[in-house]
């Protein structure tokens, strides 16, 4: 069958990202390259990918509108970048998070690209001036940041390099719509860019809870699952507070003060080390010990969370 969107996507590197990120494209009407060195891997890959679409066709989570088998065909693999990259519209790099190793995927990309495809790395960490200064091509290269795991959790933050054109943006944003994923734009680059900045605030209070003996590990976790995550799975912290007054005029006027004495309260950044590193630790082992077996089980059961609130909110907006 024939994909039902024009242009190829090249996802580079086969591990749990960029098989992930296969999915959602081919999911998306797109025909997928998946690329890496060693055709184990790609094979792997491939296997892994036909076993999970399949779980997801039987629990009527499959993206897009066609089924499975039609998916799958969009997928296919390839151990040579220049065939690879050939006819390409969009490359996704996948690789391990190493900025030299991404540097030297994109330094090969920068010689056999022309000057139409968008190169976009899933990188979490390395900003944009990092992985693209230098590059022929540096307009046409962007960050798109997928949350784990991309398949259940929409969000992509795209993070431009300075010299990136503002057409590449908004290419990769009507991309990532198309696909069913959740983009926001970030004017530039940031350390953290937004997702991480945010989470390591809320780790770095709950660090500090914790060490201080406030709280337990296990009824901290409980103050997210049960209390405010509740909220943020459907409206963010700034919407939050529009509705929690009458506006956001007025949420400020009645709790301004109170913030900035509790802000003023907070510790220094944690070390992440030491004492209280063992005792979250223990909690955490507590509930799940740390072999594969537990941790995968666990990991299954957060994923299949995920999958009822992906389709309690689909159903949310429709309504």
């Amino acid at each position: 069958m024939e994909p039902t969107q024009a242009g190829q996507v090249v996802v580079i590197g086969s591990g749990l990202i960029g098989r992930s990120w296969a999915m959602v494209f081919a999911g998306g009407g797109f025909k997928v390259k998946l690329y890496d060195v060693v055709q184990q891997q790609i094979t792997s890959a491939l296997e892994y990918i036909r076993k999970e679409m399949k779980e997801l066709e039987k629990s009527g989570m499959l993206k897009g509108t066609l089924n499975a088998e039609k998916q799958l065909s969009f997928i296919s693999g390839c151990i040579d970048l220049k065939t690879a990259v050939d006819g390409a519209m969009f490359i996704q790099e996948c690789t391990p998070e190493k900025l030299e190793l991404k540097k030297k995927i994109f330094g090969q990309l920068d010689l056999i690209v022309n000057n139409d495809v968008i190169l976009s790395s899933s990188t979490s960490t390395l900003l944009p001036t990092k992985l693209f200064t230098g590059l022929k091509h540096v307009k046409q290269c962007i960050v798109s940041h997928p949350v784990n795991p991309p398949y259940y959790v929409p969000l992509v933050e795209l993070v431009p390099h300075p010299e990136t054109e503002p057409s590449t943006v908004d290419k990769t944003y009507a991309l990532m719509k198309k696909i069913g994923q959740s983009p926001v734009k970030l004017t530039k680059e940031i350390d953290g860019f937004v997702l991480n900045r945010l989470q390591y605030a809320v780790i770095s209070e709950a660090w500090r809870l914790v060490g201080e003996g406030v709280i337990s590990p296990a009824d901290l976790d409980l103050v997210m699952s049960d209390g405010l995550g509740t909220r943020y799975a459907f409206i963010g912290p700034l919407e939050t507070m529009h509705l929690n007054a009458e506006g956001m005029t007025n949420y400020c006027e009645r709790y301004r003060e109170g913030m900035i004495h509790v802000l003023k309260t907070f510790g220094p950044v944690p070390d992440f080390s030491g004492e209280i590193e063992q005792q979250i630790s223990q909690a955490m082992i507590e509930r799940t010990p740390t072999d594969p077996e537990h941790l995968n089980a666990r990991r299954a059961w957060r994923d299949e969370c995920l999958m009822g609130l992906a389709k309690l909110k689909k159903q949310m907006k429709s309504n």
